[in-house]
């Protein structure tokens, strides 16, 4: 299994930075869904809170917040995460991911929604 990636955005600041997780960390996410809010200390940062905004898998098929579990399906969409329509009212069918992280998912994107004042 390839290791993940864990993307922490602040909003604060406007910056983002990378943070590779092994597997044995990574495995403390599965489960999570997209807006579920965990302690920053599971993947090394002591005293923040993140929130699970998104992720993606090997293939590069987007999760999606309103598809349940944790597998990929086949929706017909016209705007959203997933698809960038081309022409006015498109519609097209294509792969996306459900909402809830698995060991197929190997990029994983957070945001910090609290941090303590020793966290700087």
């Amino acid at each position: 299994m390839p290791n993940v990636k864990l993307v922490v955005s602040d909003p604060e600041t406007g910056t983002a930075k990378t943070v590779e997780l092994d597997e044995a960390r990574a495995k403390l996410l599965y489960g999570l869904r997209i807006g579920s809010v965990f302690d920053g200390s599971i993947v090394g940062l002591k005293g923040c809170k993140l929130m699970v905004t998104g992720g993606s898998d090997k293939d590069g098929i987007p999760m999606r917040p309103d598809v349940h579990g944790p597998g990929r399906k086949k929706l017909l969409l016209s705007d959203g995460v997933g698809i960038k329509p081309r022409r006015s009212g498109e519609r097209r069918r294509v792969y996306v991911r459900g909402n809830t992280i698995s060991a197929d998912i190997v990029q994983v994107n957070v945001k910090v929604v609290e941090k303590s004042s020793s966290t700087v």
